[in-house]
């Protein structure tokens, strides 16, 4: 088992499925956006699909907080969201943040209330944890503007041993250096989660719908159980790859 992930992750660190422009942006900004593979028709797929999955998830699956509808395990959810978590961009990307062999700790949906506030500038595991490194992927189910929340990031800012909250005197302000990370519907966000970020405030009529998925050391305890959740017509669908991913041969 530990020369599959070995090879495995050797596989996913010599793709070249990032542009040498990613590589740099990853690097030396800690996020970079990048145009998905769906065609119009595929995106509409997986953004009705989305709508379904929410609406027919059970309450224990559901967060409701005053910013943001969350629901959790998209990996059970359908098969429209399998080329999310397995998109070899993202795989080569977690291979250079996580830089050892790495497991999916979430997938899941995060829809933006229309009217929420800002959030304040975070990073999204402690160095401390075994989750750390950790790579961020947010899908963008749809358009991430300036008006609906779109995720702001402090370029370098992943260098900081401090987090953010120590460092600043108000992390819910703008930072001087902070931009935005916009993109259509269906791009790709890829970040070094120790980067500071946070949504900006929706103040758009809508919700912002968005699929997040992280990944971090195989060493570390996921954040949802994937295996433990696994359904038998998900167990049957899965490719080598995403077995891999969530460690259902293990």
């Amino acid at each position: 088992m530990e020369r599959l992930v070995d090879g495995r992750f050797s596989a996913f660190a010599s793709s070249s499925a990032l542009s040498t422009d990613a590589v740099d942006a990853l690097a030396t900004r800690g996020f970079v956006v990048l145009p998905g593979p769906y065609l119009a028709d595929e995106l509409a797929r997986v953004q009705t699909a989305y709508d379904l999955a929410c609406s027919t998830a059970e309450a224990a699956d559901v967060g409701a907080g005053r910013t943001s509808i969350r629901v959790t395990d998209f990996v059970n959810r359908g098969a429209e969201f399998d080329a999310i978590y397995t998109w070899p961009p993202a795989l080569d990307a977690a291979a250079r943040v996580v830089r050892r062999p790495f497991r999916l700790s979430a997938m899941h949906a995060r829809t933006l209330r229309p009217g929420a506030s800002a959030q304040h500038l975070h990073v999204d595991v402690p160095r401390t944890s075994d989750a750390w490194p950790m790579l961020g992927v947010i899908f963008m189910v749809d358009e991430f503007r300036a008006d609906n929340g779109a995720t702001r990031f402090v370029p370098g800012s992943q260098r900081e041993a401090e987090s953010p909250e120590d460092m600043l005197d108000d992390p819910v302000a703008s930072h001087d250096d902070e931009v935005l990370a916009c993109g259509p519907a269906g791009s790709f966000l890829l970040f070094d989660a120790s980067t500071w970020h946070g949504h900006t405030a929706n103040t758009s009529s809508f919700g912002r719908r968005s699929l997040q998925a992280t990944f971090i050391p195989r060493s570390g305890r996921p954040a949802t159980d994937f295996v433990a959740r696994m359904q038998p017509q998900t167990l049957s669908r899965l490719s080598m790859t995403a077995r891999y991913l969530i460690g259902v041969d293990e």
